[in-house]
């Protein structure tokens, strides 16, 4: 086991490479953006649906009241995503463009969602606009606006393809007039594009995608598909990535694809039988988050004796449910500890098999909403598969499953960690027993060598704005509460925010200090990129490090006014 383990750290520098793309970042940051507009439309489909179900009925003018905002939230997500995308890419090839030249992320942000329309929407008869492609169809499409767009600007912008004004215009104006080479070149390209797909195949450019990646899609919601994609997101974040964002973004356009399908089914009375949904990942591969952990804290506390382990399940019992399995992955730790290899990959792929099968089995629906992945996973599941009683017994059979996946190794772990315990035990008891006569004078020399040691770094004399970011927002908001709640015990003038890194650019200038959470740590050289030149100090932190800080607010105080007086770099 510790061979195979071994072999993968020897290419982790390849797999942080991926999970670095700037397309692939784009993508996720792209739609990271958009999840506002996803999350807020669901609850509007629910209020559309679940009334009827308990035989409320729906006066006709309020039902239309809540589809429409649901047609004009979730119903336009591709246009959306098309500017959200092209805003995320700009910002990273700014990073490389040279000689102070930049693009405009506004500016490109636009001409995607108009290389959108272009691309992806058609027209009636009678002139209207066909909204087909206006939302998780047209995803593919907004991808493909998005990076061409921001290409077409580098190229103009490197080459100085613009209409330069006198120095005594403002910038502002300036800049519009500078805007417009690009953004006529890029629209033209998408014209074109347009015309040479209607002619050839008779369809917009999002359905040509759609039509040739078909069998792609599909391969990848068969069993050895979604096993295979529920392998690699634990097996990334066992050595130490962000497993989903380096594997889902190829796969947004399917899932969020199946979603809007499988509700479509549901209304016309059709049985929705797509399984690789967002939410089915969320919910059933990954139950508890990545590796299907829901079950751990569990088993740490009611049945494992090592005080370590019971420890580490009482303090992610919590955020697990919810989950955010950071104080686990960390904590315990799982991440590249060779006893949880296998369950942490084997349980998540076991899951999905269990759960496709339900669905094709037509035993439960398959996902049709999207909620939020932060839902406990029984109380997802339940409510996306639109109150099937089904979906609570999957989660019960999953559960049990999970537990017999990783209880083996779990208990094998717990006698490691026991024998080390007593070790420890039986040395200090040895220690104390032949030292005893020593003891007052040893515990003055300790008690002043600790004082040394921890004194608190002086008071800040003004306001300290810290941000904290991580993959997705989770464990930033747990380090951001405990800053702000020793900030007030302390009386020190702090003020924490919580970001998902690749949100964090039109808000970063607005910090003056920001610590990236251990998930996120190998984006660190390219956030330096960004906090640098705003004079920014910028610090990366470690599993077990980061883990402590959330929980013990003095020790993320005394840190952050360390760190910030004294700039830190990663080892």
């Amino acid at each position: 086991m510790q061979t195979i383990i071994n072999r993968l750290e020897k290419h982790q520098a390849f797999f942080e490479k991926i999970s670095r793309n700037i397309y692939l970042m784009a993508i996720k940051d792209g739609f990271l953006a958009a999840m506002p507009i996803i999350l807020f439309s669901s609850i509007f489909i629910l209020l559309s649906n679940i009334p009827p179900l308990i035989g409320i009925k729906i006066p006709v003018e309020l039902n239309a009241w809540f589809n429409k905002i649901y047609n004009y939230t979730m119903g336009f997500v591709g246009f959306y995503v098309a500017g959200t995308t092209a805003k995320a890419l700009t910002g990273s090839m700014n990073k490389r463009m040279k000689g102070g030249k930049f693009l405009n992320n506004t500016s490109t942000a636009i001409a995607a969602m108009v290389g959108f329309m272009l691309l992806a929407i058609g027209t009636s008869k009678s002139g209207n606009y066909l909204p087909t492609f206006f939302g998780t169809q047209g995803i593919l499409s907004a991808f493909v606006a998005a990076f061409v767009t921001v290409h077409v600007y580098k190229f103009c912008v490197q080459r100085d393809l613009t209409i330069k004004m006198p120095k005594e215009v403002p910038g502002a104006i300036s800049q519009n007039f500078r805007d417009i080479i690009p953004f006529g070149f890029a629209t033209l390209i998408f014209s074109g594009i347009d015309v040479l797909v209607r002619l050839w195949l008779k369809v917009p450019f999002g359905a040509m995608i759609a039509t040739l990646l078909g069998p792609i899609f599909k391969g990848a919601e068969s069993y050895p598909g979604m096993m295979l994609i529920w392998f690699l997101i634990p097996m990334f974040w066992f050595l130490g990535i962000h497993g989903p964002s380096v594997v889902k973004p190829a796969l947004e356009s399917a899932l969020f694809g199946n979603t809007t399908a499988n509700l479509a089914l549901f209304k016309a009375g059709n049985f929705p039988f797509h399984a690789l949904t967002e939410n089915f990942g969320n919910f059933v591969g990954e139950l508890g988050g990545t590796g299907a952990t829901f079950v751990v804290p569990f088993i740490f506390i009611f049945l494992m004796k090592s005080k370590q382990l019971k420890a580490i399940g009482k303090a992610s019992i919590i955020p697990v449910m919810f989950a955010v399995n950071e104080p686990l992955l960390f904590g315990a730790p799982i991440i590249l500890n060779p006893y949880f290899l296998i369950p942490f990959v084997v349980a998540p792929m076991v899951n999905v098999v269990i759960g496709k099968a339900f669905i094709d089995l037509q035993l439960m629906h398959g996902f049709m909403y999207v909620l939020s992945w932060a839902l406990p996973g029984p109380i997802g599941a339940f409510l996306d598969t639109n109150f099937q009683w089904s979906a609570i017994v999957l989660m019960i059979i999953l559960l049990a499953v999970d537990t017999l996946i990783y209880l083996p190794f779990v208990k094998a772990y717990d006698v490691s960690l026991l024998e080390h315990e007593k070790a420890v035990d039986a040395k200090l008891a040895t220690e104390t027993a032949t030292t005893q006569p020593q003891t007052t004078v040893q515990n003055e020399s300790a008690s002043q060598t600790v004082a040394t040691q921890v004194e608190a770094p002086e008071k800040l004399t003004k306001q300290l704005r810290v941000l904290v970011l991580c993959a997705g927002g989770g464990t930033s908001e747990q380090l951001a509460n405990a800053l702000t709640t020793g900030a007030k015990q302390y009386d020190e003038p702090i003020v924490a925010s919580a970001g998902a890194y690749g949100a964090h650019h039109d808000i970063l200038p607005n910090y003056d200090l920001v610590v990236l959470a251990p998930q996120v740590r190998t984006y660190y050289q390219d956030l330096k990129a960004e906090t640098d030149p705003l004079h920014i100090k910028l610090v990366a932190t470690k599993g077990q490090q980061y883990i402590a800080l959330t929980r013990d607010p003095k020790k993320a105080l005394e840190f952050i006014i360390t760190n910030f007086k004294t700039q830190t770099t990663p080892e």
